[in-house]
């Protein structure tokens, strides 16, 4: 081997290094979750349909994001798939069924401006800000922050929950948003 292609593999190496695991570093915040949403995006596809998206964060390993998604609705079959540490993995295929008279996408949903991980992020900050201020928690930390869908593909009934903690532990905090940011419940 020459150095030239040692050195265009150390490059291609570093690369990918530097690209990946990049989700698994962001803060629980509206531009952390940003960037994890264009991650997904760059995956899958801007178009994408999902039922399930979830964030957890294990202090070991970063943020761990678990997502069932298809690029076509019409084909009633979907991908559950976990992203930790830079890698893609599938876990499972999902075979839908849908009442009769009904399209599968009516029971998806996409992300866009109406639904989308910057506004989980955003009342992530909002949530610890509150905790901040009414139980003088110096530090909370995301446990899990997911996208509520439905099942009866009510669009309007989608709520944002995020689960809290002390950041050495304790009581876990519980936070449900409407899909338009007002809070719903808090509970622990």
């Amino acid at each position: 081997m020459n150095k030239i292609t040692q050195i265009l593999i150390i490059l291609s190496i570093f690369t990918l290094i530097s690209c990946g695991g990049n989700s698994g570093n962001q803060p629980a915040t509206a531009a952390g979750f940003s960037i994890i949403e264009k991650e997904i995006k760059s995956e899958f596809g801007d178009n994408a349909y999902f039922t399930d998206i979830s964030i957890i964060y294990d202090k070991t390993i970063g943020n761990i994001v678990t997502i069932t998604v298809t690029k076509d609705p019409n084909s009633l079959k979907m991908g559950q798939w976990n992203l930790t540490q830079g890698v893609w993995k599938q876990n499972s295929e999902i075979s839908l069924e849908v009442p009769k008279g009904t399209k599968a996408a009516d029971f998806m949903y996409q992300l866009n401006d109406q639904i989308n991980l910057t506004k989980l992020g955003t009342y992530i900050e909002q949530a610890k800000k509150q905790l901040q201020n009414e139980k003088s928690l110096k530090n909370p930390s995301l446990s899990i922050a997911a996208i509520i869908f439905p099942k009866n593909g009510d669009i309007s009934k989608t709520e944002y929950s995020i689960s809290l903690k002390p950041e050495n532990g304790g009581t876990t905090f519980q936070f449900y948003y409407t899909l338009n940011g007002e809070l719903r419940k808090m509970e622990y």
